[in-house]
């Protein structure tokens, strides 16, 4: 079954997806910094994972892209350590993307995401959020490939969605925001993250760990969402919301002119 804000507040095609058990684990989390050159080793304090996802717990390990604030490569360290609040506070910053699909009638693909999430469990938002990894391919900072090779990454773990049907070519990067949201008491985000667009039709076989339900949404359908997440009957993720409210509807009516709101100056700061 839907979980009744879905049904009462989205659409009824929505999917809903099984989730997976979670083990009972403890460690200890240590961060390495690499501020313009500096390693400092800072001893975080034990963290209690018992309730976490074994899956998302193993995803803890992919190292991210650290940068400066103005979205300068300085080093890299562990999805872990990039999102704890203890961090976040010191001023760990890494970059991130956010993906928004629209089929050919012009509704965007919006997903639930997973209650085996670490970060904002069960909140709606939209197609696919990520990080590109420390890896070559996805840290070429040229014509932001790296990013949109992540972004295709993601949509298919996450989404199912075949590489050749979201070619890195059709993807338009159009700017980068800057932001910080507190998840709960341990966990967050800190991130410079790149907006990217693509108007497709795509076949989806989503990954149950990853998303719990999707579906595609009109323009009046997402505002009446939104609506929702303000009185707290549903919720979304800080980012979405940011960005929906700022940017999305007046890009959403520019779908096959998007080339006027492409900024790769500015960050903007959120």
């Amino acid at each position: 079954m839907l979980r009744a804000a879905l049904v009462a507040h989205v659409r009824p095609i929505c999917r809903t997806l099984s989730q997976r058990a979670s083990p009972d684990r403890v460690f200890v989390v240590r961060s390495r910094f690499g501020y313009v050159g500096n390693r400092n080793t800072a001893t975080m304090p034990e963290i209690n994972i018992d309730n976490l996802d074994e899956k998302q717990v193993q995803l803890l390990a992919e190292m991210c892209i650290l940068i400066d604030e103005n979205d300068k490569r300085i080093g890299a360290d562990t999805k872990k350590n990039c999102h704890l609040n203890q961090n976040i506070n010191k001023g760990l910053l890494h970059r991130a993307f956010s993906v928004f699909i629209f089929n050919s009638e012009g509704k965007l693909l919006l997903q639930q995401r997973s209650d085996a999430k670490i970060t904002f469990p069960g909140c709606f938002t939209n197609t696919c959020c990520s990080h590109p990894l420390n890896t070559a391919t996805e840290t070429e900072e040229k014509d932001a490939l790296g990013v949109r090779q992540a972004a295709q990454r993601r949509l298919k773990e996450e989404f199912g969605i075949p590489p050749q049907q979201v070619p890195l070519e059709e993807m338009n990067y159009l700017t980068r925001i800057h932001y910080k949201a507190q998840s709960d008491g341990i966990w967050g985000e800190h991130e410079i993250d790149y907006i990217i667009f693509i108007q497709k039709n795509v076949t989806l076989k989503p990954d149950p760990n990853e998303i719990q339900s999707h579906c595609y949404v009109s323009k009046d359908e997402l505002q009446n969402l939104l609506e929702k997440a303000e009185s707290n009957k549903v919720k979304i993720t800080p980012w979405f919301k940011l960005i929906a409210e700022k940017f999305l509807f007046t890009w959403w009516d520019n779908l096959h002119n998007l080339k006027q709101f492409i900024n790769h100056e500015k960050i903007h700061r959120m």
